[in-house]
């Protein structure tokens, strides 16, 4: 395995210099860092070349950090069937920058790439359907973002006045209560007066 990702790892780098940032084996699987202006032509090598042939396309993830100028961090995994190997991709990315589809490279990219949009808000040049796929049309934010609350911004219920389902400001509410933090296995207060009149009984 390490001796054909160190190939692998050795053609990506003497074909692809100029694209390619930085590679490295880390769990017996390739790293490749590009920038998002080369990713096509990486894509397109490492799917097409006669001695790789990673001809699909297993996901599309992203990661979001929040401290630094570059945000955002798009990571590809792609799967050679013939070679049996996962290879990642790995672009990073400032806030606002569109990045280009591989929807003509892997057609099923399309839903991978509205749900990044859908959970992160980055948007895909010339990507045929950009829409939500996880939340609604409506929905306020992008839940993966690192700044996004966890209660979320709105919430949603049907209303039995208006006959359709609404959006209102999120409310959060909690009655007092009266929490005891003794340990359950202490049991019940009368147990508990019990078993220390018990162990009196035994000193005297």
């Amino acid at each position: 395995m390490d001796f054909k990702l160190k190939d692998i790892e050795q053609l990506v780098n003497s074909e692809l210099t100029s694209k390619v940032k930085k590679t490295s084996i880390v769990f017996n699987e390739l790293l490749i860092e590009t920038s998002g202006e080369d990713l096509i032509n990486v894509i397109n090598f490492l799917k097409s070349h006669d001695k790789l042939k990673f001809r699909q396309l297993i996901d599309i993830a992203g990661v979001d950090y929040p401290e630094d100028e570059k945000r955002f961090k798009l990571i590809y995994l792609l799967l050679s069937h013939e070679k049996n190997i996962r290879i990642k991709i790995s672009i990073n990315f400032e806030i606002g920058k569109k990045i280009s589809t591989i929807t003509k490279v892997y057609p099923s990219a399309n839903w991978m790439e509205r749900e990044v949009f859908d959970m992160y808000g980055i948007e895909f040049n010339d990507h045929p359907d950009l829409r939500r796929i996880l939340t609604d049309y409506n929905f306020e934010g992008y839940p993966l973002r690192k700044d996004f609350p966890l209660t979320g911004f709105n919430e949603v219920r049907y209303s039995e006045k208006e006959k359709k389902v609404i959006y209102e400001p999120v409310k959060l509410e909690q009655n007092y209560r009266d929490f005891d933090f003794e340990s359950p296995w202490e049991g019940t207060q009368y147990i508990k007066e019990l078993t220390e009149k018990n162990s009196d009984d035994k000193k005297k």
